[in-house]
C-alpha cells in the first residue's frame, strides 16, 4: 500500500471497465423527465440490445459522437409548446440514426419536423383502445388492429410531418403513432415499455430489429466474455482485492474478476456485523466451493459498531458505512501484503459490484438526480487510494444473475434476494447496536424461513424487514402489558428495482410470520405490513 505524504493531495481515481465494443453499440434512451426513462432501457435490454440513458440537455453533436445504433426519445412532463420545455433539434433526424419517440419524445419529434401538437382538451391516461391503420409496417408487424395500450398525455400531436404515414388513432389522439420508413423514424403516444401495453414489448423489438435493423446479441455470456477480457486490458498483471458481502452483486464481479486474473485477485469479506443470520457462513463455503477464489475474511464488527455508535441519520450511516468499508479494504490490504511480502507489487485495484440502478439512483447517470446515495457510488470517501474495476456497473440484476449462472456460480448464490451493502444498518431505523441487530436478524431469519417453505421466494423480488428502533407501541403477552418495537414487513415485487409494487403475499402466511415473531422474538409486539409501491416509496426504508 501506498501511503501519501503529509501535504500531498489525495484523489478518488474512478476508474471502471467499459461495457462496449465496436460490436455492441448502444441505443440511447434520451431522457426527457420521465418516470419510465429506466424501464425503456430495460426493456430494450430484454430484447437482448445493448442500451444507455442520457439527458436531454445534450447536444445533437455530443448524442452523435457517442456512436449510437439507435436512439430512443422517452416521454416526459412537459408540453412542446411551454416556454422552457425539453426540444429536440431537427439535425438529430438527419444523421441517419434510427429514432424512436414515445410520448412527449414522439411529440417533440412531431414538433421539430415540422408536425402540429396541440392541447386538444381529450386528455388520455391508462389503458387505451387504439386504430392500426392501413397495412402493418415495420413498427407495428404481427400487432393486432385494435389492441389497449398504455397512455399518460393531455397535448396531441393533430398533423403529422411531411413524409410520415399515420399508422395509428385513438379517441384523443388523431395522430397516435406515425412512420416514415425511408428514413428509419418512427413515434408511438404510447407507452409501449409498460407491461400493461399489449404488444409493447413486440413494438420495441420490431422498432429494434425492423426498423434499425439490430441483432439480439447482448447476451450472458457475451457480457461474460467481454468484461473477462476489459478486466484484463484494465488490471493487466496488477493485484486486486474484492469485498465479498454476501449478496449476488459483490459475487459476480469477483467471478469475472477471478476469472479474467486468477490468482492476483484477493476476496475479502468484511464481517461488518450487519449481517443477516447465517450469511457469513454462506459466504465463506458456497462461494470459495464454486469459484476456488482466494478468501481472506475480516473480523470488523467493532470498527463499525463504534463508528455508527448513536448515529440516527440514515444519509450519515450509509456514508459511515461507506467509508468503514474502505478503511476496512486498506487494512486487509496491509495484512494481505504481510502474508506475500516479496510476492510481488502491492494491491492497485478494488472490485465493486455497482450496478446501473445504483449508479442512476445516487446521481452517477448523465442527468439523473440523486434519490440515495450508496456506498459503492456516493459514499466513497475522497482520499481512496484504489482504482476501481466495475464489471456490474452497466448491467440490471436479472442481467447479473444471468451472468452470475453462465460463470457456474450455485443457484444458493445467484438467487438470493438483493441485500444492500450497507446491510442491516439501514434496516434498523435509529441508532445501530448489537441488541437491536440480534433482535432485527432473529425476525428476518423467521420471515426468510416461513417465505421459503410457502415457495415465493422466486415471486418476490425482496422482502426488507425493518425495525423502527426509535418507535415502541403498546401491547398485551402473557396477560401482561408490554412496550415494544414494531417490525415493519416490507415484501415487493420487481423486476429491476427501478420500480416495484408490494406483494400481494396469502393472509395465512402474514399471520404466521407475524405470529412467529411476536412469540420468538423478545422486545417485538407488533408486525406491519407496508403496502406502499415504488414510486413513491423505495423499496429499502433509508
Amino acid at each position: 500500500m501506498r501511503y501519501f505524504a503529509p501535504g500531498e493531495p489525495r484523489r478518488l481515481e474512478l476508474v471502471t471497465t467499459a461495457p462496449l465494443t465496436p460490436e455492441h453499440k448502444p441505443v440511447l434512451v434520451v431522457d426527457y423527465g420521465a418516470q419510465y426513462a429506466q424501464l425503456i432501457a430495460r426493456r430494450v435490454r430484454e430484447a437482448r440490445v445493448y442500451s444507455e440513458i442520457v439527458p436531454h440537455t445534450l447536444s445533437t453533436e455530443a448524442i452523435l459522437a457517442k456512436n449510437p445504433a439507435a436512439i430512443i426519445l422517452s416521454g416526459g412532463p412537459s408540453s412542446v409548446y411551454a416556454e422552457g420545455a425539453p426540444s429536440v433539434g431537427a439535425d438529430l433526424f438527419e444523421a441517419g440514426i434510427p429514432v424512436l419517440g414515445i410520448c412527449y419524445g414522439f411529440q417533440a419529434m412531431a414538433n421539430a419536423l415540422g408536425g402540429t401538437v396541440a392541447e386538444t382538451g381529450l386528455r388520455e391516461y391508462g389503458s387505451t383502445q387504439t386504430t392500426f391503420n392501413g397495412d402493418a409496417r415495420s413498427l407495428l408487424a404481427g400487432a393486432e388492429k385494435a389492441p389497449n395500450v398504455w397512455m399518460s398525455h393531455g397535448d396531441s400531436v393533430s398533423e403529422a410531418p411531411a413524409g410520415f404515414e399515420v399508422l395509428a388513432t385513438t379517441a384523443g389522439a388523431p395522430v397516435a403513432a406515425f412512420a416514415n420508413e425511408a428514413k428509419r423514424l418512427y413515434g408511438v403516444q404510447w407507452h409501449p415499455e409498460v407491461k400493461h401495453c399489449e404488444f409493447g414489448q413486440d413494438i420495441l423489438e420490431n422498432f429494434l430489429y425492423n426498423g434499425a435493423g439490430l441483432k439480439a446479441d447482448w447476451t450472458a455470456g457475451n457480457i461474460a466474455e467481454e468484461q473477462i477480457e476489459h478486466i484484463r486490458t484494465q488490471v493487466g498483471d496488477g493485484k486486486a482485492i474484492c469485498g465479498l458481502s454476501g449478496g449476488v452483486d459483490s459475487a459476480v464481479a469477483a467471478a469475472l474478476v477471478q476469472r479474467a486474473i486468477g490468482d492476483n485477485l484477493t476476496c475479502v469479506f468484511v464481517n461488518h456485523g450487519l449481517l443477516r443470520e447465517g450469511e457469513a457462513e454462506q459466504v465463506e463455503k458456497d462461494f470459495v466451493a464454486a469459484t476456488g477464489a482466494k478468501l481472506y475474511i475480516a473480523d470488523e464488527r467493532e470498527r463499525f459498531l463504534t463508528a455508527l455508535d448513536g448515529v440516527t441519520d440514515p444519509e450519515t450511516k450509509r456514508k459511515i458505512i461507506g467509508r468503514e468499508f474502505i478503511r476496512a479494504f486498506e487494512a486487509a490490504e496491509i495484512a494481505i501484503l504481510k502474508q506475500e511480502a516479496g510476492k510481488g507489487e502491492p494491491v492497485k485495484f478494488l472490485v465493486q459490484g455497482t450496478l446501473y440502478p445504483d449508479v442512476v439512483e445516487s446521481g452517477g447517470g448523465e442527468g439523473a438526480s440523486n434519490i440515495k446515495s450508496h456506498h459503492n457510488v456516493g459514499g466513497l470517501p475522497e482520499d481512496l487510494d484504489f482504482e476501481l474495476v466495475e464489471p456490474l456497473r452497466t448491467l440490471f440484476k436479472d442481467e447479473v444473475r444471468a451472468v452470475g449462472r453462465e460463470l457456474g456460480l450455485p443457484e444458493e448464490i445467484v438467487g438470493r434476494q438483493p441485500f444492500p451493502g450497507p446491510g442491516l444498518g439501514i434496516r434498523i431505523i435509529g441508532s445501530v447496536n448489537e441488541e437491536r441487530l440480534t433482535l432485527l436478524r432473529k425476525a428476518d431469519a423467521i420471515a426468510r424461513a416461513e417465505l421459503t417453505a410457502a415457495g415465493l421466494d422466486e415471486e418476490v423480488w425482496q422482502m426488507p424487514v425493518v425495525l423502527l428502533a426509535d418507535v415502541r407501541s403498546v401491547g398485551v403477552q402473557g396477560d401482561h402489558r408490554t412496550y415494544g418495537h414494531p417490525i415493519v414487513l416490507r415484501p415487493v415485487s420487481s423486476e429491476d428495482a427501478m420500480t416495484a409494487d408490494w406483494s400481494r403475499l396469502p393472509y395465512d402466511l402474514l399471520s404466521k410470520i407475524s405470529n412467529r415473531i411476536t412469540n420468538e422474538v423478545d422486545g417485538v409486539n407488533r408486525v406491519v405490513l407496508d403496502v406502499t409501491s415504488k414510486p413513491p416509496g423505495t423499496i429499502e426504508w433509508e
